[in-house]
């Protein structure tokens, strides 16, 4: 059980991680497609705003401000289903531990009798 666990908390580290690069990497070439940002400020403040502290450096031109409306929008729902991918094994884990899971016998056997 505590196998399986591990198992399924490295896969799901390794799935967040890899969507947090990818975010961070559509987030830097935003920033420096639209405002005209150096790489590694660009990957700053991709990265400030994905994890909901705000951006570094001033965003002045319409285009970046409309691209960091919708990258904001985007990384506070991405941040907490992150989150929540991350915490499932844990908590399902938690969950038969605790046996508040019902097996299908269980179900079964306390149904009603049909008529």
């Amino acid at each position: 059980m505590r196998r399986t666990l591990v198992r399924r908390s490295l896969r799901n580290g390794a799935i967040v991680f890899s969507l947090i690069g990818l975010a961070l990497g559509i987030g830097a070439v935003g920033y420096h497609l639209f405002e005209d940002l150096p790489w590694l400020d660009a990957a700053l403040n991709a990265a400030m705003i994905l994890t909901g502290m705000g951006p570094v450096n001033p965003i002045t031109t319409p285009a970046g401000k409309l691209f960091a409306i919708v990258y904001s929008l985007l990384s506070g729902v991405f941040f907490l289903t992150m989150v929540a991918v991350l915490l499932s094994p844990a908590a399902k884990h938690l969950i038969h531990s605790l046996h508040l899971d019902l097996d299908e016998q269980q179900r079964k056997r306390d149904q009603p009798p049909r008529k």
